[in-house]
Protein backbone atom coordinates (compact mmCIF):
# COMPACT_ATOMS: atom_id res chain seq x y z
CA UNK A 1 0.00 0.00 0.00
CA UNK A 2 1.54 3.31 -1.04
CA UNK A 3 2.00 6.34 1.21
CA UNK A 4 -0.91 8.36 -0.27
CA UNK A 5 -3.31 5.47 0.15
CA UNK A 6 -2.27 4.94 3.77
CA UNK A 7 -2.61 8.68 4.50
CA UNK A 8 -6.12 8.81 3.01
CA UNK A 9 -7.28 5.81 5.05
CA UNK A 10 -5.81 7.37 8.18
CA UNK A 11 -7.79 10.58 7.59
CA UNK A 12 -11.00 8.61 7.00
CA UNK A 13 -10.44 6.64 10.20
CA UNK A 14 -9.89 9.79 12.27
CA UNK A 15 -12.96 11.43 10.78
CA UNK A 16 -15.08 8.35 11.55
CA UNK A 17 -13.71 8.20 15.08
CA UNK A 18 -14.62 11.83 15.75
CA UNK A 19 -18.11 11.34 14.32
CA UNK A 20 -17.73 14.28 11.92
CA UNK A 21 -19.57 14.48 8.65
CA UNK A 22 -18.99 17.12 6.01
CA UNK A 23 -21.54 19.95 5.91
CA UNK A 24 -23.99 19.86 3.06
CA UNK A 25 -23.20 22.55 0.55
CA UNK A 26 -26.89 23.05 -0.17
CA UNK A 27 -27.97 23.57 3.45
CA UNK A 28 -30.94 25.93 3.43
CA UNK A 29 -30.32 29.41 4.76
CA UNK A 30 -33.03 30.57 7.17
CA UNK A 31 -35.69 33.05 6.16
CA UNK A 32 -35.00 36.00 8.47
CA UNK A 33 -37.88 38.02 9.87
CA UNK A 34 -36.55 41.15 11.57
CA UNK A 35 -38.10 43.74 13.88
CA UNK A 36 -37.62 46.00 16.86
CA UNK A 37 -39.56 45.03 19.97
CA UNK A 38 -40.22 46.80 23.27
CA UNK A 39 -38.72 44.44 25.84
CA UNK A 40 -38.14 47.33 28.25
CA UNK A 41 -39.85 50.68 28.76
CA UNK A 42 -43.54 51.55 29.03
CA UNK A 43 -44.69 49.15 26.29
CA UNK A 44 -42.69 46.16 27.55
CA UNK A 45 -45.81 44.23 28.57
CA UNK A 46 -47.10 44.44 25.03
CA UNK A 47 -43.73 43.81 23.41
CA UNK A 48 -42.89 40.70 25.41
CA UNK A 49 -46.34 39.26 24.76
CA UNK A 50 -46.25 39.69 20.99
CA UNK A 51 -42.70 38.32 20.88
CA UNK A 52 -43.88 35.10 22.54
CA UNK A 53 -46.67 34.87 19.95
CA UNK A 54 -44.15 35.13 17.12
CA UNK A 55 -41.93 32.54 18.75
CA UNK A 56 -44.85 30.11 19.04
CA UNK A 57 -45.61 30.60 15.35
CA UNK A 58 -41.96 30.15 14.32
CA UNK A 59 -41.66 26.94 16.34
CA UNK A 60 -44.81 25.54 14.74
CA UNK A 61 -43.68 26.48 11.23
CA UNK A 62 -40.19 25.04 11.68
CA UNK A 63 -41.67 21.82 13.06
CA UNK A 64 -43.53 21.52 9.75
CA UNK A 65 -40.39 22.10 7.69
CA UNK A 66 -40.32 25.89 7.52
CA UNK A 67 -41.32 28.06 4.57
CA UNK A 68 -40.17 27.36 1.02
CA UNK A 69 -38.18 24.46 2.44
CA UNK A 70 -36.19 26.83 4.66
CA UNK A 71 -36.29 27.31 8.44
CA UNK A 72 -37.58 30.59 9.85
CA UNK A 73 -35.43 32.74 12.13
CA UNK A 74 -36.62 35.74 14.15
CA UNK A 75 -34.06 38.55 14.39
CA UNK A 76 -34.95 41.29 16.87
CA UNK A 77 -33.57 44.00 19.15
CA UNK A 78 -35.01 45.86 22.14
CA UNK A 79 -36.10 49.37 21.18
CA UNK A 80 -36.69 50.24 24.87
CA UNK A 81 -40.02 51.86 23.86
CA UNK A 82 -37.88 54.73 22.62
CA UNK A 83 -38.34 55.98 19.06
CA UNK A 84 -34.79 57.35 18.91
CA UNK A 85 -33.40 53.79 19.02
CA UNK A 86 -35.52 52.59 16.11
CA UNK A 87 -33.60 53.96 13.08
CA UNK A 88 -30.37 52.34 14.26
CA UNK A 89 -32.11 49.00 14.80
CA UNK A 90 -33.64 48.94 11.34
CA UNK A 91 -30.36 50.00 9.78
CA UNK A 92 -28.73 46.96 11.39
CA UNK A 93 -31.58 44.67 10.35
CA UNK A 94 -31.31 45.82 6.74
CA UNK A 95 -27.58 46.30 6.29
CA UNK A 96 -25.97 43.82 8.68
CA UNK A 97 -28.52 41.08 9.34
CA UNK A 98 -29.97 41.41 5.83
CA UNK A 99 -33.40 40.20 6.90
CA UNK A 100 -35.94 39.04 4.33
CA UNK A 101 -39.14 40.33 5.95
CA UNK A 102 -39.59 43.34 8.23
CA UNK A 103 -42.07 43.82 11.04
CA UNK A 104 -42.73 46.63 13.50
CA UNK A 105 -45.03 47.80 16.26
CA UNK A 106 -46.65 50.82 17.94
CA UNK A 107 -47.66 54.10 16.36
CA UNK A 108 -44.89 56.12 17.98
CA UNK A 109 -42.14 53.65 17.05
CA UNK A 110 -42.77 52.38 13.54
CA UNK A 111 -42.91 55.92 12.17
CA UNK A 112 -39.21 56.32 12.96
CA UNK A 113 -38.38 53.29 10.80
CA UNK A 114 -40.58 54.09 7.82
CA UNK A 115 -38.12 56.31 5.88
CA UNK A 116 -35.55 53.51 5.74
CA UNK A 117 -38.16 50.87 4.95
CA UNK A 118 -39.56 52.96 2.11
CA UNK A 119 -36.13 53.79 0.74
CA UNK A 120 -35.34 50.08 0.47
CA UNK A 121 -38.82 49.21 -0.90
CA UNK A 122 -39.30 46.58 1.81
CA UNK A 123 -42.59 45.08 2.85
CA UNK A 124 -43.43 45.63 6.53
CA UNK A 125 -46.06 44.00 8.76
CA UNK A 126 -46.87 46.18 11.77
CA UNK A 127 -48.57 45.39 15.09
CA UNK A 128 -50.89 47.72 16.98
CA UNK A 129 -50.26 51.04 15.25
CA UNK A 130 -53.21 53.39 14.86
CA UNK A 131 -53.32 54.65 11.24
CA UNK A 132 -49.52 55.04 11.16
CA UNK A 133 -49.52 54.82 7.35
CA UNK A 134 -51.96 57.70 6.86
CA UNK A 135 -49.08 60.12 6.33
CA UNK A 136 -46.71 57.84 4.39
CA UNK A 137 -49.30 56.06 2.20
CA UNK A 138 -46.73 53.36 1.56
CA UNK A 139 -48.16 50.50 -0.50
CA UNK A 140 -46.02 47.81 1.15
CA UNK A 141 -47.20 48.60 4.68
CA UNK A 142 -49.66 46.29 6.45
CA UNK A 143 -51.08 46.38 9.98
CA UNK A 144 -52.59 43.40 11.77
CA UNK A 145 -54.71 45.10 14.46
CA UNK A 146 -58.33 45.77 13.44
CA UNK A 147 -58.29 49.58 13.63
CA UNK A 148 -58.97 50.30 9.96
CA UNK A 149 -57.93 53.48 8.16
CA UNK A 150 -60.14 55.96 10.02
CA UNK A 151 -58.07 57.57 12.82
CA UNK A 152 -61.32 58.64 14.49
CA UNK A 153 -62.47 55.10 15.23
CA UNK A 154 -61.64 55.05 18.96
CA UNK A 155 -63.36 58.37 19.59
CA UNK A 156 -66.35 57.57 17.41
CA UNK A 157 -66.95 54.19 19.02
CA UNK A 158 -66.85 55.79 22.48
CA UNK A 159 -69.42 58.40 21.47
CA UNK A 160 -71.60 55.70 19.90
CA UNK A 161 -71.80 54.01 23.29
CA UNK A 162 -72.39 57.39 24.99
CA UNK A 163 -75.47 58.11 22.89
CA UNK A 164 -77.15 54.93 24.17
CA UNK A 165 -77.28 56.40 27.69
CA UNK A 166 -80.56 57.87 28.94
CA UNK A 167 -80.74 60.81 29.22
CA UNK A 168 -78.32 61.42 26.36
CA UNK A 169 -75.07 63.05 27.59
CA UNK A 170 -74.64 66.75 26.82
CA UNK A 171 -71.04 67.45 27.88
CA UNK A 172 -67.65 65.79 27.53
CA UNK A 173 -64.16 66.14 29.02
CA UNK A 174 -61.16 65.26 26.85
CA UNK A 175 -57.98 64.17 28.62
CA UNK A 176 -54.76 62.62 27.28
CA UNK A 177 -51.00 62.46 27.20
CA UNK A 178 -49.13 64.96 25.04
CA UNK A 179 -47.90 62.25 22.65
CA UNK A 180 -48.73 61.18 19.11
CA UNK A 181 -51.29 58.46 19.81
CA UNK A 182 -53.22 60.49 22.38
CA UNK A 183 -53.12 63.68 20.34
CA UNK A 184 -54.51 61.83 17.32
CA UNK A 185 -57.40 60.48 19.38
CA UNK A 186 -58.18 63.84 20.99
CA UNK A 187 -58.00 65.69 17.69
CA UNK A 188 -60.61 63.33 16.28
CA UNK A 189 -62.73 63.62 19.41
CA UNK A 190 -62.94 67.42 19.09
CA UNK A 191 -64.42 67.08 15.61
CA UNK A 192 -66.73 64.17 16.40
CA UNK A 193 -68.09 65.78 19.58
CA UNK A 194 -69.77 68.38 17.37
CA UNK A 195 -71.52 65.66 15.37
CA UNK A 196 -72.94 64.20 18.59
CA UNK A 197 -73.94 67.62 19.96
CA UNK A 198 -71.56 67.27 22.89
CA UNK A 199 -70.17 70.40 24.48
CA UNK A 200 -66.49 70.13 25.42
CA UNK A 201 -66.17 71.45 28.98
CA UNK A 202 -62.58 70.32 29.59
CA UNK A 203 -59.80 69.73 27.05
CA UNK A 204 -56.25 69.27 28.32
CA UNK A 205 -53.16 67.16 27.73
CA UNK A 206 -50.49 66.36 30.30
CA UNK A 207 -46.73 65.70 29.90
CA UNK A 208 -45.87 62.01 29.35
CA UNK A 209 -43.62 62.14 32.45
CA UNK A 210 -46.52 63.05 34.75
CA UNK A 211 -46.68 60.99 37.96
CA UNK A 212 -49.43 62.73 39.96
CA UNK A 213 -52.82 62.60 38.26
CA UNK A 214 -54.93 63.84 41.17
CA UNK A 215 -54.87 67.50 40.04
CA UNK A 216 -56.04 66.42 36.60
CA UNK A 217 -58.86 64.34 38.06
CA UNK A 218 -59.93 67.24 40.28
CA UNK A 219 -59.95 69.63 37.33
CA UNK A 220 -62.15 67.20 35.39
CA UNK A 221 -64.46 66.84 38.39
CA UNK A 222 -64.79 70.62 38.63
CA UNK A 223 -65.98 70.74 35.02
CA UNK A 224 -68.78 68.20 35.81
CA UNK A 225 -68.78 66.46 32.42
CA UNK A 226 -71.40 63.83 31.59
CA UNK A 227 -68.72 61.66 29.93
CA UNK A 228 -64.91 61.59 30.07
CA UNK A 229 -62.83 60.43 27.11
CA UNK A 230 -59.25 59.51 27.98
CA UNK A 231 -56.40 58.83 25.56
CA UNK A 232 -53.51 57.50 27.62
CA UNK A 233 -50.58 55.12 27.81
CA UNK A 234 -50.26 52.23 30.31
CA UNK A 235 -48.78 53.97 33.35
CA UNK A 236 -50.91 57.09 33.06
CA UNK A 237 -54.01 54.96 32.41
CA UNK A 238 -53.47 53.32 35.80
CA UNK A 239 -52.73 56.69 37.40
CA UNK A 240 -55.90 58.27 36.03
CA UNK A 241 -58.16 55.44 37.19
CA UNK A 242 -56.68 55.54 40.71
CA UNK A 243 -56.90 59.32 40.91
CA UNK A 244 -60.50 59.33 39.69
CA UNK A 245 -61.51 56.70 42.25
CA UNK A 246 -59.66 58.44 45.09
CA UNK A 247 -61.45 61.77 44.60
CA UNK A 248 -64.80 60.10 43.92
CA UNK A 249 -65.20 61.28 40.33
CA UNK A 250 -68.66 60.40 39.07
CA UNK A 251 -69.53 60.38 35.40
CA UNK A 252 -71.83 58.47 33.06
CA UNK A 253 -68.98 57.16 30.92
CA UNK A 254 -65.24 57.06 31.62
CA UNK A 255 -62.48 55.62 29.42
CA UNK A 256 -62.39 55.15 25.67
CA UNK A 257 -58.80 55.08 24.42
CA UNK A 258 -56.72 53.94 27.40
CA UNK A 259 -53.76 51.74 26.50
CA UNK A 260 -52.89 49.42 29.37
CA UNK A 261 -56.38 48.52 30.55
CA UNK A 262 -56.08 45.46 28.31
CA UNK A 263 -52.98 44.15 30.15
CA UNK A 264 -53.39 41.50 32.83
CA UNK A 265 -50.80 43.11 35.12
CA UNK A 266 -52.69 46.40 35.30
CA UNK A 267 -56.07 44.68 35.51
CA UNK A 268 -54.78 42.79 38.53
CA UNK A 269 -53.42 45.96 40.13
CA UNK A 270 -56.62 47.95 39.71
CA UNK A 271 -58.93 45.04 40.63
CA UNK A 272 -62.52 46.19 41.25
CA UNK A 273 -61.55 49.84 40.69
CA UNK A 274 -62.09 48.91 37.04
CA UNK A 275 -65.82 48.38 37.47
CA UNK A 276 -67.75 50.73 35.20
CA UNK A 277 -64.75 51.61 33.01
CA UNK A 278 -65.57 51.50 29.29
CA UNK A 279 -62.57 51.12 27.01
CA UNK A 280 -61.44 49.89 23.64
CA UNK A 281 -60.20 46.35 23.11
CA UNK A 282 -59.55 44.12 20.14
CA UNK A 283 -60.27 40.69 21.60
CA UNK A 284 -61.98 39.34 24.72
CA UNK A 285 -63.33 35.82 25.32
CA UNK A 286 -66.83 35.77 23.83
CA UNK A 287 -68.93 33.42 21.77
CA UNK A 288 -69.16 36.25 19.26
CA UNK A 289 -65.37 36.05 18.72
CA UNK A 290 -64.88 32.28 18.78
CA UNK A 291 -62.80 32.00 15.60
CA UNK A 292 -61.17 28.72 14.50
CA UNK A 293 -57.81 28.27 16.20
CA UNK A 294 -58.09 31.11 18.74
CA UNK A 295 -58.78 28.86 21.74
CA UNK A 296 -55.90 26.50 20.91
CA UNK A 297 -53.51 29.42 20.51
CA UNK A 298 -54.53 31.02 23.80
CA UNK A 299 -54.10 27.73 25.68
CA UNK A 300 -50.58 27.36 24.30
CA UNK A 301 -49.75 31.00 25.01
CA UNK A 302 -51.15 30.95 28.55
CA UNK A 303 -49.29 27.72 29.35
CA UNK A 304 -45.99 29.43 28.51
CA UNK A 305 -46.76 32.94 29.70
CA UNK A 306 -45.68 32.56 33.32
CA UNK A 307 -42.23 31.14 32.53
CA UNK A 308 -41.78 33.78 29.83
CA UNK A 309 -42.75 36.57 32.22
CA UNK A 310 -45.50 37.91 29.98
CA UNK A 311 -49.19 38.76 30.19
CA UNK A 312 -50.85 35.56 31.52
CA UNK A 313 -54.13 36.24 29.70
CA UNK A 314 -52.82 37.12 26.24
CA UNK A 315 -56.09 38.65 25.02
CA UNK A 316 -54.79 41.92 23.64
CA UNK A 317 -51.88 41.86 21.23
CA UNK A 318 -50.85 38.16 21.14
CA UNK A 319 -53.64 36.82 18.89
CA UNK A 320 -53.06 39.61 16.37
CA UNK A 321 -49.29 39.14 16.45
CA UNK A 322 -49.82 35.47 15.66
CA UNK A 323 -52.34 36.42 12.95
CA UNK A 324 -49.75 38.74 11.39
CA UNK A 325 -47.39 35.79 11.08
CA UNK A 326 -50.19 33.74 9.52
CA UNK A 327 -50.66 36.41 6.85
CA UNK A 328 -46.93 36.38 6.07
CA UNK A 329 -46.94 32.57 6.00
CA UNK A 330 -49.91 32.33 3.65
CA UNK A 331 -48.53 35.00 1.31
CA UNK A 332 -45.10 33.34 1.06
CA UNK A 333 -46.59 29.89 0.51
CA UNK A 334 -48.95 31.18 -2.17
CA UNK A 335 -46.40 33.24 -4.10
CA UNK A 336 -43.45 30.85 -3.56
CA UNK A 337 -41.19 33.87 -3.17
CA UNK A 338 -39.74 36.46 -0.78
CA UNK A 339 -39.93 39.20 -3.38
CA UNK A 340 -41.32 42.29 -1.62
CA UNK A 341 -43.33 43.53 -4.58
CA UNK A 342 -45.01 40.19 -5.26
CA UNK A 343 -45.79 39.64 -1.59
CA UNK A 344 -47.28 43.12 -1.20
CA UNK A 345 -49.48 42.72 -4.26
CA UNK A 346 -50.68 39.33 -3.07
CA UNK A 347 -51.56 40.62 0.40
CA UNK A 348 -53.48 43.55 -1.06
CA UNK A 349 -55.44 41.32 -3.41
CA UNK A 350 -56.41 38.42 -1.15
CA UNK A 351 -58.19 37.51 2.07
CA UNK A 352 -56.50 35.62 4.89
CA UNK A 353 -57.99 33.15 7.34
CA UNK A 354 -56.46 33.69 10.77
CA UNK A 355 -57.16 32.97 14.43
CA UNK A 356 -58.76 36.43 14.74
CA UNK A 357 -61.06 35.84 11.78
CA UNK A 358 -60.75 36.65 8.10
CA UNK A 359 -58.55 39.65 7.31
CA UNK A 360 -58.71 41.73 4.15
CA UNK A 361 -56.52 44.81 3.73
CA UNK A 362 -57.35 48.18 2.16
CA UNK A 363 -55.09 50.46 0.10
CA UNK A 364 -53.30 51.75 3.21
CA UNK A 365 -52.67 48.24 4.50
CA UNK A 366 -55.28 48.48 7.26
CA UNK A 367 -58.23 46.17 7.85
CA UNK A 368 -60.80 46.88 5.17
CA UNK A 369 -63.55 46.22 7.71
CA UNK A 370 -62.40 47.47 11.14
CA UNK A 371 -63.37 45.67 14.34
CA UNK A 372 -62.50 47.74 17.39
CA UNK A 373 -64.49 46.71 20.45
CA UNK A 374 -65.80 48.88 23.27
CA UNK A 375 -66.03 46.79 26.44
CA UNK A 376 -67.13 47.53 29.97
CA UNK A 377 -65.62 46.04 33.10
CA UNK A 378 -68.49 44.59 35.10
CA UNK A 379 -68.69 42.69 38.40
CA UNK A 380 -64.92 42.53 38.85
CA UNK A 381 -64.16 41.05 42.28
CA UNK A 382 -60.63 41.38 43.58
CA UNK A 383 -57.43 40.98 41.62
CA UNK A 384 -57.74 37.36 40.46
CA UNK A 385 -57.18 36.97 36.74
CA UNK A 386 -59.05 33.69 36.37
CA UNK A 387 -62.33 35.62 36.50
CA UNK A 388 -61.47 37.18 33.12
CA UNK A 389 -61.10 33.79 31.47
CA UNK A 390 -64.53 32.48 32.34
CA UNK A 391 -66.44 35.15 34.26
CA UNK A 392 -67.53 37.48 31.45
CA UNK A 393 -66.01 40.48 33.21
CA UNK A 394 -65.40 42.45 29.99
CA UNK A 395 -68.77 42.86 28.29
CA UNK A 396 -68.80 43.90 24.63
CA UNK A 397 -71.00 46.98 24.10
CA UNK A 398 -69.96 47.92 20.56
CA UNK A 399 -70.07 47.29 17.61
CA UNK A 400 -73.62 45.90 17.54
CA UNK A 401 -72.81 42.67 15.68
CA UNK A 402 -70.43 41.63 18.48
CA UNK A 403 -72.41 43.00 21.43
CA UNK A 404 -72.85 40.42 24.17
CA UNK A 405 -74.20 42.47 27.09
CA UNK A 406 -75.62 45.80 28.24
CA UNK A 407 -74.13 48.92 29.77
CA UNK A 408 -74.91 48.25 33.42
CA UNK A 409 -73.10 50.70 35.61
CA UNK A 410 -71.66 54.15 35.22
CA UNK A 411 -68.22 55.03 36.54
CA UNK A 412 -68.01 56.05 40.17
CA UNK A 413 -71.72 55.58 40.93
Amino acid sequence: MNFRRRSFLLVVAVVALLGWTPAKSDAAEPIKIGFSVSLTGSLASSGKAHLLSKEIWAEEINAKGGLLGRPVKLVYYDDQTNATTVPGIYSKLLNVDKVDILMGAATNLIGAAMPQIMQRNKIVMVLLALTANAEFKYNRYFQSAPFGSDPRILSRNFFEVAKTITPVPQTVALVGADAEFSNNVLKAARDIAKEYNLKIVYDRTYPPATVDYTPIARAVQAASPDVVLLASYPLDSVGMVRAAKEIGLKTKLFGGAMVGMQYASFMGQLADNLNGLVNYHIYVPSQKLDFPGIEAFLKKFQARAKDAGVDPLGFYQPPFAYAAMQVIEQAINATKTLDDDKLARYIHENKFDTIVGQIEFDKLGEWKTPRVLLVQFQNVQGSGLEQYMTGHRQVILYPPQYKDGELQQTFGK
